[in-house]
């Protein structure tokens, strides 16, 4: 016989029992402290009474296996033959303390989850009842009433609970309307609540629901695998459509706010309350590409017939739905739709699904020691054979037998901090917080494996589960992956079958493609102004290499040696005008801008100013009337030309140099209007285009272009005043003029028009360039040329000395002016002599005439007087020799001569009529 040595503080306290067992008499004595502290004994006799002693708490007895000895505590060990005691077990159920649970199963009406939850539940009981390590010293009992899943019935039998013995220390409802009704009274009371079969949203609410639990995970739940999946497909941009009522409603009010968390955007959020047509139909038209659809089974049929009628399917769409549909709801027949089976099918196809997984896919073992197949079978067992799908409640009967453990478990974790405050659970009653209190903190630290999965309860008290994930391929739903929320891991199967090629995208693709300038028109436009620089540098080396020659140095070199630089260089922006990102980095691009501006504002300011220049002078120098002999007398001060040209260029340079400084230039992308490409891609293509650009781009191009546009139009107006003016010191001011006419009217024009095409590149460049182009061209071809013309056609070539050997005469500009004024005026008298000869030959005639007349009418007196000559008095007769009227009386008493037949004695034999040589009473004389 071995000796026992037995704890007396872990073996006998709290209650202390003995037993032994007399062979002799077959008595069993049985001691325990009862309640009012005193010591009972039963079955023992007097002196078996006076032997037995209490010793203090940290003494040990020793007991010796004889026998059929059995000790009782709260464990018990029997003396087998063979000297030795049995292993602990429980004590028999006449020793434990009875805790109660106020049920209320809903074994009919809307929701009959009763039917196969009071089962699941009492299977539970029975078998934590039957454990020794869960609550040994206590038994649970189940009171439950039928609540019919309607708040008003469960209103009366919350109230039978709670006002009739014995007090239940937990309740447990089901039904998401009684689960509300029952756990907002609950807190008035004291009560924890916890519940198997409540999914709505809105219990989960600390504020109006401080002490609910439920095993029945939350709608909401649904919402991170959803999360999760976006991420997983990279989808950032979602849609809902929704059935307008509290639970959908509750729901995607979170998934907004997880969607939100994780930088996934909602664009479009529809509702509907009966006929979803208007809806789905706004869902087309905002191009919704990945739709979450919040709907009971009855209207999700609706729904995908106006999603097969508006062709909102495909491999352009996902559809996300609830998992707790039939598996074959599309195929039922439904009055209320016009789609055909097939049309549903065809709509369905390829549509995700979530569901709360409510039964532990994996083999595993739990806190109850079952596999969920095991307890599947001792449900099945329990329903006596009964068809699962026609018994209410089935597939959240895991979920009411996890309630009862998580219970257990919770109340198990209280005893022992309720010890230490001197509390036991038989001590609860609705008065009691802090009882409750620690209920609450072991069930919202649960963390178990049950039959339906991890038990784990989130901070609002609703149970975090794995959550389903099927997809419809083929016209059947296939498991795809499960994702735990808990852990955030998501155990996928990768046979996601998609109609397109993979997932499809969020929205529809949207590819940037930067428009350039074409190459061809850049080539082309680039050999022109390479070919107009070559010409510049032949005008330039014409003008400097001849610029010794009379002719030359009057049209002033060198004003047309910077015409000639200042077109080059215009020419010259044409290249940097061209480039852009397909040639040069995006971090070069404003160097290039810069030399756009800067080619183009000098080459400018050089080439125009110069023949601005010229022109202002010309018109200073010889429009005023009454100074105009003084001013032509004027020696020319090249100095002065040369400074204008100065100052206008300096203008330039100074205001580009305020510009870069207070507002550089940089790149600025301008965006277009999506187009659609011609094949069929699900892409749009965003065309844009770099821009050279600045913060305020418009106030600086209007000062530029506003003093600019002055020149010219001041260009203009002094050309048209200068028109008929002949200056030998600016021998080519005409030309100007022509030159400035060109391009004026280039640049007014081309400037706005530029400004309206800036967002067509090639419409722009081509414009611009081929208006500096024809500028620089007309410039140079009416500048240039003329003077090369006349230097070889007449040989002025090289010096004053040739072309004076040439000519033959050394007369200055002056002279030479003369000249040909005194030629003007020679054309201008020989008319006029002309003119005078006409009439002097008329009158000659009539004089002719007039004397025949009187030779006639003399011999007709000699014939009538018979005598052959004249008397006397005819022949003093004065008035006969009277020239004819309006004519001057001759000179002398000479009769004019018959022999006056010409009236070249008038002027000089030569022929001609110097300015010096035409005297004054001849001129009278010819114009009498």
């Amino acid at each position: 016989m071995a000796p026992f040595l037995f704890p007396f503080a872990l073996s006998i306290l709290p209650f202390l029992t003995v037993a032994a067992h007399n062979t002799s008499t077959g008595g069993c004595a049985i001691i325990r402290p009862p309640r009012d502290g005193g010591i009972r004994y039963r079955g023992l006799t007097q002196e078996q009474i006076r032997s037995i002693q209490i010793l203090p708490v940290d003494y040990e007895i020793e007991y010796i296996c004889r026998g059929n000895r059995v000790i009782v505590g709260p464990k018990v060990r029997k003396c087998l033959p063979n000297g030795s005691w049995t292993e602990l077990t429980q004590r028999s159920r006449c020793c434990k303390k009875k805790l109660y649970i106020g049920a209320l199963f809903p074994m009919s009406g809307g929701w009959p989850g009763g039917q196969a939850c009071l089962p699941s539940a009492q299977m539970a009981l029975d078998l934590v009842n039957k454990r020794t390590d869960i609550l040994p010293d206590y038994e649970l009992e189940l009171i439950y009433y039928d609540s019919m899943c309607d708040p008003g019935e469960a209103t009366k039998l919350l109230y039978d609970l709670l006002y009739t013995e014995p007090i239940k220390i937990v309740l447990m409802p089901g039904c998401s309307s009684v689960s509300t009704l029952v756990a907002e009274a609950a807190r008035m009371w004291n009560l924890i609540v916890l519940s198997y079969g409540s999914s709505s949203p809105a219990l989960s609410n600390r504020q109006r629901f401080p002490t609910f639990f439920r095993t029945h995970p939350s709608a909401t739940l649904h919402n991170p695998t959803r999360v999760q999946l976006f991420q997983k497909w990279k989808w950032t941009k979602i849609a809902t459509i929704q059935q307008t009522t509290e639970v959908f409603t509750s729901t995607l009010d979170d998934l907004e706010q997880r969607v939100k968390e994780a930088g996934i955007e909602i664009s479009v959020r529809q509702s509907f309350l009966t006929d979803p047509a208007v809806a789905v139909k706004n869902l087309k038209r905002q191009d919704a590409r990945i739709i979450v659809g919040l709907f009971y089974e009855t209207e999700a049929r609706k729904v995908f017939c106006e999603v097969f009628k508006e062709k909102l399917y495909g491999k352009k769409y996902v559809w996300f739905l609830i998992g707790w549909y039939a598996d074959n709801w599309f195929k039922i027949k439904d009055p209320s739709i016009n789609c055909t089976v097939e049309n549903m099918t065809e709509a369905v196809e390829g549509h995700v699904t979530t569901e709360i997984v409510m039964l532990n896919p994996e083999t595993v073992r739990g806190a109850s020691n079952l596999t969920s197949q095991e307890f599947l079978e001792q449900l099945m067992s329990k329903l006596g054979g009964k068809n699962p799908e026609e018994t209410g409640g089935f597939q959240e009967a895991p979920l009411a037998y996890d309630a009862v453990w998580a219970l257990a478990l919770a109340l198990n974790k209280t005893v022992a901090p309720l010890k230490a405050k001197g509390w036991r659970l038989e001590d609860f009653n609705y008065n009691n917080r802090e009882i409750t209190a620690e209920i609450y903190r072991a069930l919202n630290t649960s963390f178990f494996e049950g039959v339906s999965g991890h038990v784990v309860f989130d901070a609002q008290g609703s149970r975090m589960a794995w959550t389903l994930i099927e997809q419809l391929q083929g016209g059947s739903y296939k498991k795809i992956g499960y994702y735990d929320s808990t852990k955030g891991n998501l155990s996928w199967y990768g046979n996601d079958r998609w109609i397109g090629l993979g997932p499809p995208a969020d929205q529809t693709v949207v590819i940037e493609e930067f428009r350039f300038l074409s190459q061809k028109l850049f080539v082309s436009v680039s050999v022109f102004a390479g070919l107009g620089i070559l010409l510049g540098i032949v005008c330039l080396t014409f003008n400097i290499y001849n610029s010794n020659v009379r002719y030359i140095q009057n049209s002033q070199p060198y004003l047309n040696n910077m015409t000639a630089v200042g077109c080059m260089l215009a020419l010259a922006a044409i290249f940097p005008l061209g480039i852009d990102g397909l040639h040069v980095h995006r971090a070069q691009f404003p160097v290039v801008c810069q030399f756009r501006l800067w080619l183009l504002g000098l080459g400018f300011s050089l080439a125009y100013g110069s023949m601005f220049t010229k022109i202002w002078w010309v018109h200073t120098v010889f429009t005023k009337k009454d100074e105009k002999k003084d001013k032509r007398k004027q020696h020319l001060e090249p100095w002065k030309l040369y400074a204008t040209v100065g100052v206008l260029l300096l203008i330039d340079i100074v205001s580009l140099m305020i510009w870069q400084i207070v507002d550089p230039l940089h790149i600025t992308v301008e965006k277009f209007t999506k187009e659609a490409p011609k094949e069929d891609l699900d892409v749009l293509i965003q065309p844009l285009l770099e821009h050279c650009s600045s913060e305020k781009m418009n106030t600086w191009l209007g000062v530029v272009y506003g003093y600019k546009g002055l020149l010219l139009l001041l260009g203009i107006f002094l050309a048209y005043e200068t028109k008929s003016i002949s200056t030998e010191k600016i021998n080519d001011h005409r030309a100007v003029g022509m030159a400035i006419y060109n391009v004026s009217v280039l640049c007014m024009i081309t400037a706005p028009v530029t400004m309206i095409l800036s967002s067509q590149q090639d419409a722009s460049f081509a414009f611009a360039s081929l208006a500096i182009v024809f500028s620089v061209y007309i410039t140079l071809v009416v500048l240039f040329i003329p003077k090369m013309r006349r230097l070889i056609t007449r040989g002025e070539w090289q010096s004053e000395q040739q072309e004076t050997m040439k000519t033959g005469s050394s007369t200055n500009n002056n002279d030479e002016e003369k000249s040909r004024q005194l030629e003007r005026e020679n054309k201008e008298l020989q008319k006029i002599i002309q003119e005078k000869e006409e009439r002097v030959s008329e009158l000659r005639n009539q004089l002719t005439e007039r004397q025949a007349l009187r030779s006639r009418r003399r011999s007709s007196t000699q014939n009538q007087n018979h005598s052959s000559s004249l008397p006397p008095s005819a022949q003093n007769d004065p008035k006969s020799m009277l020239p004819p009227p309006g004519y001057p009386l001759p000179s002398g008493n000479h009769p004019i001569s018959a022999s006056f037949s010409n009236s070249s004695n008038l002027y000089q034999p030569d022929g001609k009529i110097g300015r010096n040589n035409c005297h004054t009473s001849r001129l009278q004389l010819l114009y009498k």
